[in-house]
């Protein structure tokens, strides 16, 4: 069994998990692994964030758009080869690819994971 190490509530509380809608998916060439860019809207208060995403192995542009992911909305901005990454979009790796975490229901946009 793989040790873990333990963090406490507050630490917790300082990931922001944020519920956003992918609004536009473009191929990522430049990425040395495949990779899709993403454009996600987290509602009014966060507004529309960019992210790379390793997903194309189980989703296809189209399947992407419109859907629900959840992201880490406040770690820094990362540069992948010529482009700027603003949130994580999160998801579980699998033999198949990547899975990513959504909510099974509707929720407003910009919503915390608590």
């Amino acid at each position: 069994m793989k040790t873990m190490e333990t963090i406490t509530w507050n630490d917790f509380e300082k990931v922001e998990l944020r519920v956003g809608k992918v609004i536009k998916v473009e191929d990522f060439p430049e990425a040395r692994k495949p990779a899709y860019k993403l454009e996600i809207d987290f509602g009014k208060e966060i507004g529309i964030k960019k992210s790379s995403a390793q997903f194309t192995k189980l989703y296809t542009k189209e399947q992407l758009l419109g859907r629900l992911v959840v992201c880490v909305v406040n770690f820094p901005v990362k540069q992948i080869a010529n482009f700027y990454s603003e949130c994580l979009t999160t998801g579980f790796n699998t033999e198949k690819g990547i899975v990513l975490l959504q909510p099974e229901q509707d929720v407003p946009l910009g919503s915390k994971v608590c």
